[in-house]
């Protein structure tokens, strides 16, 4: 079946509608003009290759192999994330889970009119959802790297959307097409920029991985500048690190210098991540226990004066962790 046929248009569209329809089924897509975005927008575009079997295979669109074809399109299509740029044995781009960037977009509640800043131009597929939903001139997508921002460009134009896909430092937005009423990540933070906070419209959204989570903050407006606040989703979340200048080196937490059955808890390693650097792993572990084991939705961020700071419950409250600024 050739990339280029009919025959492989229905297949792809087959393709693209049961992964749909698995979305919807875990309770994602609720929002009609998400679900066309996404029935709509051909992520098999997006992925002309990818990597599988730990990065040292690779499925490619015009293999000579019609099997191994017909398995590049079916992986494409895969509620899986898929590894699309490998670098030195290290994973610098990706495109997203399709149920996880579906959960964030929706939670994202654009509207008609707002202005997106998406952080992490990927494949380009995500930046294609968008302009679908707001249209071209609605959405700005960053990346640091000018080979990922040109075949996101390519990758857009095959699909027939033209968003502006900027070569540029995420850290610091993109100030030129602000104000945003929304900006999303697509990588995970060590801090949140403050310049972000300064290209959005008082009363902005803020969507970003952060530790093993998904942060949403609000922006608002105060007589010292504007300032965001806001709690995690419940949903655990795994991306890339955001690269860029200046930008705190990621830290690792080190759970094994613990049982295994709370190294392996994914709400304990997301406790761990979150206080990295300010309590050590059994402190972590100490809070954890004391506090009943507490969900995601029960920490929050607070980005305010100059200063961000993780916190449990109560961003004034006993439990408070400073993170680092950028």
């Amino acid at each position: 079946m050739e990339p280029h046929t009919d025959r492989f248009a229905a297949a792809a569209a087959e393709e693209r509608w049961a992964m749909v329809r698995s979305i919807v089924a875990g309770g994602a897509l609720g929002d009609p003009g998400w679900r066309a975005a996404f029935e709509e927008v051909p992520r098999h575009l997006f992925v002309p290759y990818y990597y599988v079997a730990g990065g040292y295979d690779r499925l490619w669109c015009e293999d000579p192999d019609p099997v191994r074809r017909a398995q590049w399109l079916r992986g494409a299509y895969e509620d899986g994330a898929l590894a699309t740029r490998i670098k030195d044995g290290e994973l610098i781009s990706s495109s997203s889970q399709p149920s996880l960037m579906a959960r964030m977009l929706e939670e994202l509640d654009v509207r008609d009119g707002h202005r997106v800043l998406e952080i992490g131009a990927g494949s380009g597929y995500n930046a294609a959802l968008l302009a679908h939903r707001l249209g071209d001139d609605a959405v700005t997508t960053v990346d640091l790297d000018p080979e990922i921002t040109e075949s996101a460009r390519r990758h857009l134009d095959a699909a027939g959307y033209h968003p502006a896909v900027i070569t540029g430092d995420g850290t610091r937005g993109w100030p030129r097409r602000s104000p945003y009423d929304r900006i999303i990540a697509t990588c995970t933070l060590p801090c949140v920029p403050q310049s972000w906070l300064e290209q959005c419209v008082p009363g902005a959204l803020i969507l970003a991985p952060f530790a093993t989570g998904l942060i949403m903050l609000r922006v608002r407006e105060a007589a010292h500048g504007k300032y965001a606040e806001g709690r995690f989703l419940h949903t655990a979340a795994y991306f890339v690190p955001l690269r860029g200048s200046p930008v705190p080196p990621a830290r690792r937490p080190h759970p094994r210098a613990l049982p295994r059955r709370f190294g392996d808890n994914d709400l304990f390693r997301f406790l761990l991540a979150l206080t990295e650097g300010s309590l050590d792993p059994r402190e972590a572990l100490s809070l954890w226990e004391r506090e009943k084991r507490p969900e995601r939705e029960r920490f929050g961020i607070t980005v305010r004066g100059g200063r961000q700071w993780a916190w449990l419950d109560d961003p004034e409250g006993p439990y408070v962790w400073p993170l680092p600024t950028v």
